[in-house]
């Protein structure tokens, strides 16, 4: 029998026992975006937290705003704006119970000062300062992630190890679509699917990675649509609608809470801003692409819902503008400040514990600086 024959022959056999079929359907994203505002579904959402939301939104477009105008007086060294994308930041934070983890990406400032991050110090990594900024185990909230996606085998892990100890901690790992072309995404969602974990991944869907369209990234009917390859479900939300946005991401959280696992949500938004203030967008999309989006700004979306439905009026709407106002003018105060830099804290926080090498290398800088210090008071005598 030749090669081709035995190849014609073959007839693959039944799956063994320990590999069980699954049932895709309902691992698969609805059709459309989920939505609320707009919808009969708004009936039920409660009127004290689309107030919160509101606020927080306000809030979140004036801090884009202000760190923006930051960058142009030389304040930060760059800023990536999520002008647009605010309804996801804000529900991501608020989803989250306080024993939770967020683990965001560069992009996701407003839903680290919303989970209740100091403003200037979310700041302190764009503005070339030392480390971090901020403690993350005081607010549950991973560093900033510059490099894509390396935060989302982290959040698995967490998550994976918090389910091993007995915590009932959920992970909530941010990334942009851009970030989904990275091997980390895949090897995260292999890892939560396999393991169970208690995590739960956020894509904000904004259009672009950098300059590139995400349709020069996958040919997926939607990126929600991976999730089924992983065995886990996908969901596929408005991410201008926050309300819609919240209720996904909270059946998500308590899903995996209840050991569920995980949950891959993409979330359709735009990046109404330049990629970060260094970038030139009229080189990869047009004027009337932006303005299109405008139209579905989410706080317009969220306050004129909010007017119709007698839970927001003029006096409502200002006062969220002056608490805004307030935050802006304060973070404008702290960021004028010069730091006090001291070139000894380059050793601190590197490893858990010093090791040899760094020893040798302080003492040689601290000497330097000594000695520097004996030559200038010598000058001045």
């Amino acid at each position: 029998m030749t090669v081709m024959e035995q190849r014609g022959a073959y007839r693959p056999s039944p799956p063994p026992a320990w590999q069980p079929r699954m049932d895709p359907a309902p691992l698969l994203p609805d059709a459309e975006p989920h939505r609320v505002l707009g919808t009969e579904a708004i009936a039920k959402a409660d009127p004290g937290l689309l107030r919160r939301l509101y606020t927080e939104l306000v809030r979140g477009r004036r801090y884009n705003v202000q760190a923006t105008a930051l960058t142009k007086q030389g304040r930060l060294a760059v800023y990536p704006s999520s002008t647009g994308q605010e309804a996801c930041e804000v529900a991501a934070a608020l989803a989250l119970e306080e024993r939770d983890w967020l683990f965001p990406s560069y992009r996701d400032t407003l839903a680290v000062v919303a989970r209740g991050v100091d403003p200037a110090e979310a700041l302190t990594l764009l503005r070339g300062d030392w480390h971090n900024g901020y403690d993350p185990y005081a607010h549950r909230v991973a560093p900033l992630s510059t490099p894509l996606a390396t935060q989302l085998p982290h959040a698995v892990g967490l998550a994976h190890a918090a389910r091993l100890k007995g915590d009932d901690v959920v992970a909530l790992a941010m990334i942009g679509d851009g970030g989904t072309s990275e091997g980390d995404f895949h090897e995260a969602l292999n890892f939560a699917a396999v393991w169970q974990a208690p995590v739960v991944f956020l894509v904000q869907n904004n259009g672009f990675a950098i300059s590139v369209p995400l349709a020069k990234q996958t040919a997926a009917p939607s990126l929600a649509h991976k999730a089924v390859g992983y065995g886990m479900p996908g969901r596929l939300v408005d991410g201008n609608d926050a309300a819609a946005v919240h209720e996904v991401l909270s059946d998500a959280v308590r899903r995996a809470r209840e050991g569920g696992g995980p949950t891959l949500v993409e979330a359709v938004t735009y990046r109404i801003d330049a990629h970060t203030n260094a970038d030139d967008a009229t080189r990869y999309r047009g004027d009337a692409e932006v303005e299109a989006w405008r139209a579905h700004d989410p706080i317009r979306l969220l306050e004129q819902e909010l007017t119709e439905r007698g839970l927001l009026d003029d006096a409502g709407v200002e006062a969220a503008r002056q608490d805004a106002e307030e935050m802006a003018a304060a973070l404008r105060e702290r960021m004028n400040r010069d730091p006090e830099l001291d070139p000894m804290h380059l050793f601190d926080h590197v490893y858990a514990e010093t090791t040899a090498q760094l020893r040798e290398q302080r003492a040689l800088l601290r000497a330097e600086l000594e000695a520097e210090q004996d030559e200038q008071e010598g000058g001045r005598r």
